[in-house]
């Protein structure tokens, strides 16, 4: 039997196809690779690019807009910028840089693209945030007033941080300026903070033993830590703090608590600096591009305590400077003093010295102060500060070896117990509860009697003592945060019971 079809059937069918077709033009701008090399490509016929805006090479290898010029655009590349040769196309993504975000990052070691260094498979994850990011304005923040507790006495006593601020460290090369941030990040062990550690420009070994010590210490669980090693191009080292920042944002824009280091900020300007002169900027200062303030301003800018309307999450940044030779008054230096809401600095003279953390009181400063310390802590800490600086005037007097009056004497005495007492082994971190019951009988005299070099033995001995047998007296600190007449009167008594115990244990 023969198929027979109706031309009727066909030219009905043909029609209604005809009727569903649309007809679609998409235009694309393709650009052209005009120079490339050492991690820069200069790129013309893209005239939509946007300033930070990422752009596609060929064989999967993406940058990002920096210069916009009349005629040209200056990118940075981020990925093997080898494989980019003149002549080749560039494409306009539409997109801002993005960075994996979330709570499957802890644990981990990524570059500045989120990429896992740690050989720990990869990723999962669906999170991202940009890299660049409006600071919240300041109807959207809140005054700092939560402690953030680093667990060094000289910082929390002296110099105290609270959440949302931004806090320098400073100081000249191989001084500790990294022990207190390993020292703070294993001190937030149980403390609802997510710490995220971005190390610019270091050794691929301090990082592995920085990662030992806070896995031995069961810190690596809430930390993540971004890695742009000296070897890593200066594309990446540019990057890592933002991408840092961004994870951090994350977290304090969902309600939590998030602390972002950023070791070392000069070694971030050097890489800045690098790329700027590569893509012809004008070099201003120590040939410093004219934006190098802006570049440390807008990233520090994002720290903050948001406000309850937003979430209340907070985003805490300590930043690290080194200085050469101790000189504070540099171009950078200077610029992210000014940023910060404070610094700490230490000193080459005091780490020679013996004393360590190296901190200067005398120049360090929290522009928070008493506001990010619990009560407590602003009872005992409270003169610490000034009877440290009046020792260090009479030490400097003391020298010229004339005869000292009684309460001079006395002073000095007090001054040594004090620099002492103030001393902190690495990796050693100390709850807040145990520093306000030692400083309590520092500044109250109960230690004016104990030879200087028995008072490592002495504190050690009082604090176990407190915790086996007076753990009551911890216990309403750690809840009141106060120190009440009552709990004075058992803190009295508990040290002199204490120091009966010691002086005839033959200490």
């Amino acid at each position: 039997m023969a198929l027979r079809i109706k031309s009727e059937e066909i030219a009905r069918l043909i029609s209604s196809e005809i009727d569903k077709y649309k007809r679609e033009i998409i235009a694309e701008e393709v650009g052209q690779v005009l120079e490339a090399g050492d991690g820069i490509a200069r790129v013309g016929g893209l005239t939509r690019a946007m300033s930070g805006e990422m752009l596609q090479f060929g064989d999967n290898v993406y940058g990002v807009a920096l210069n916009l010029d009349r005629n040209e655009i200056g990118a940075i590349i981020l990925g093997d910028f080898e494989k980019i040769q003149e002549g080749d196309s560039v494409k306009c993504t539409g997109n801002i840089l993005q960075v994996p975000a979330g709570e499957e990052l802890l644990g981990r070691i990524i570059n500045p693209l989120g990429n896992p260094l740690d050989g720990k498979g990869s990723i999962k994850n669906s999170q991202f945030w940009p890299v660049e990011f409006a600071a919240p304005g300041v109807v959207d923040r809140q005054p700092v007033k939560e402690p953030l507790q680093t667990g060094i006495k000289a910082i929390d006593s002296m110099i105290p941080i609270g959440r949302g601020q931004r806090e320098l460290v400073i100081g000249d090369r191989s001084i500790g300026k990294s022990a207190i941030l390993t020292d703070t990040i294993i001190n937030q062990k149980g403390k609802d903070e997510y710490c995220i550690y971005v190390a610019i420009g270091q050794k691929t070994s301090t990082i592995a033993r920085l990662v030992q010590k806070l896995e031995e210490a069961g810190a690596m669980e809430y930390t993540i830590i971004v890695s742009a090693t000296a070897r890593t191009p200066a594309s990446l080292q540019y990057l890592a703090p933002y991408a840092g920042c961004a994870i951090g944002e994350y977290f304090m824009h969902r309600g939590k608590h998030a602390l972002v280091m950023y070791d070392d900020l000069s070694k971030h300007a050097v890489a800045y600096r690098q790329i700027s002169l590569l893509l012809k900027r004008p070099p201003g200062r120590e040939a410093y591009p004219g934006d190098i303030f802006y570049l440390h301003s807008r990233l520090l800018e994002r720290a903050a305590k948001l406000s309850e309307e937003k979430g209340g999450g907070s985003l805490t940044a300590i930043p690290v400077i080194e200085t050469k030779a101790g000189d504070i008054s540099a171009y950078i230096p200077t610029n992210v003093v000014s940023i910060t809401d404070g610094q700490i600095y230490l000193e080459t003279d005091l780490f020679n010295a013996g004393v360590r953390p190296a901190i200067n009181p005398g120049i360090s400063v929290s522009r928070v102060g008493g506001n990010a310390q619990i009560n407590a802590m602003k009872k005992v800490a409270g003169m610490l500060r000034l009877d440290l600086a009046q020792y260090r005037e009479l030490e400097t007097f003391a020298k010229f070896g004339t005869e000292l009056d009684k309460e001079t004497r006395k002073q000095l005495a007090r001054g040594e117990r004090t620099v002492e007492i103030l001393k902190q082994g690495q990796y050693m971190p100390m709850d807040v509860e145990d520093q306000v019951l030692i400083l309590y009988a520092l500044i109250k005299g109960f230690l004016d009697d104990i030879e200087i070099k028995k008072l490592g033995k002495f504190e050690k001995e009082y604090l176990e003592f407190l915790h086996s047998v007076h753990s009551a007296i911890i216990e309403e600190i750690k809840n009141t945060k106060n120190i009440s007449e009552t709990l004075e009167e058992k803190i009295v008594a508990a040290i002199g019971q204490f120091k009966k115990s010691f002086v005839i244990s033959g200490a």
